[in-house]
């Protein structure tokens, strides 16, 4: 069973950094995988923020294009996003996702119907 823990979250001022982990297990990291953020703001659908696969793909939404990054730290299997140059309307619930023997495709950032396994979210609070 694959399980999805996400830390990191926390208020920071507009312009500040955060670095969210994602501890991943239950699956096997030598066959295809597809990894996710997604957040959802109060009042809002839940939107894709970031891809990554087990080929090293990435994509982006273009909000976040140029200062968010996302990576996968094999060994720890742990899926990162470092979240630079903050601002308020990045405030939401973050949350991790996964979809097992598929590569990402571009479009999967907007398609929460693709991904089976989520976490519980961790908050993100930017204030201005």
């Amino acid at each position: 069973q694959v399980q999805l823990v996400e830390s990191g979250g926390g208020s920071v001022q507009a312009g500040g950094s955060l670095r969210l982990s994602c501890a991943a297990s239950g699956y096997s990291s030598n066959s295809k995988y597809c990894l996710a953020w997604f957040r959802q703001a109060p009042g809002r659908e839940r939107e894709g923020v970031a891809l990554f696969d087990s080929s090293g793909d990435t994509y982006y939404v273009d909000s976040v294009n140029g200062r968010f990054i996302i990576s996968y730290n094999s060994p720890k299997a742990t899926l990162d996003l470092h979240a630079y140059n903050l601002k308020p309307e990045d405030t939401a619930m973050y949350y991790c996702a996964a979809e097992l023997n598929w590569l990402c495709y571009g479009h999967f950032l907007g398609r929460v119907d693709k991904f089976t396994y989520w976490g519980r979210g961790t908050q993100v609070t930017v204030s201005a």
